[in-house]
């Protein structure tokens, strides 16, 4: 099998995490910012991630493949059910970690931006989505001081420790997480530290701080 992302993207965080998480044998392929063509091919539309199966057929949307795999490899592994305050804290977080991160990712390296076409077509397409790149840079300490409230919530939700199973509220949660780090000044507390440490450990997905901006 083999499983088509964007190293920036967080919906293509998800299946990784099941990857890592259960040391599956799935190749990991990049598709380029810009190609319309190839996913297009694979599932109709162009999205990310996509899962190519042994039997040749393609899976898109992420939460579907992560159950897949976790199916397909015996015994599963996410926990059923989910967190509830722990996904409406990812909802109420998701628009301002994307004004933190979009401006970001388009400057720094991913093997989806490694030609210029490809990085000028990512930044068209961010542009379109959500304006003035620069803008939402120059409000970074803005955006900062917005989300350490909710960051200051999160310690709470997370002050009894990284639970030894993951469940679904882990693969919206650890995503958004992972992203904040491409933020040179985030200020996760302990609890949060702790959390993305070890979720990122399990699952042997790598985090942005080298690349943070």
């Amino acid at each position: 099998m083999e499983l088509f992302i964007y190293e920036h993207c967080p919906f293509c965080c998800r299946p990784q995490m099941i990857i890592g998480l259960k040391q599956l044998d799935v190749a990991i392929g990049i598709i380029m910012e810009g190609d319309v063509e190839t996913p297009t091919r694979m599932v109709g539309r162009k999205v990310v991630p996509i899962l190519r199966k042994d039997d040749g057929s393609f899976m898109p949307e992420s939460m579907d493949i992560v159950h897949y795999l976790d199916q397909a490899s015996a015994p599963a592994v996410i926990s059923a059910g989910n967190k509830a305050a722990i996904d409406a804290w990812v909802e109420r977080v998701w628009p301002l970690m994307l004004r933190l991160c979009v401006p970001r990712f388009t400057r720094a390296d991913f093997r989806e931006l490694a030609t210029d076409e490809a990085r000028a077509a990512f930044i068209a397409r961010e542009i379109k989505a959500f304006g003035d790149l620069q803008a939402l840079w120059d409000g970074t300490a803005e955006f900062l001081a917005q989300l350490q409230p909710r960051l200051d919530e999160l310690e709470t939700l997370l002050a009894q420790g990284p639970a030894d199973t993951l469940d679904e509220s882990d693969f919206r949660l650890f995503p958004a997480l992972r992203s904040l780090t491409i933020v040179k000044d985030i200020a996760f507390g302990p609890n949060v530290r702790r959390y993305v440490a070890d979720r990122a450990a399990r699952c042997r997905v790598a985090l942005f701080d080298g690349k943070a901006l």
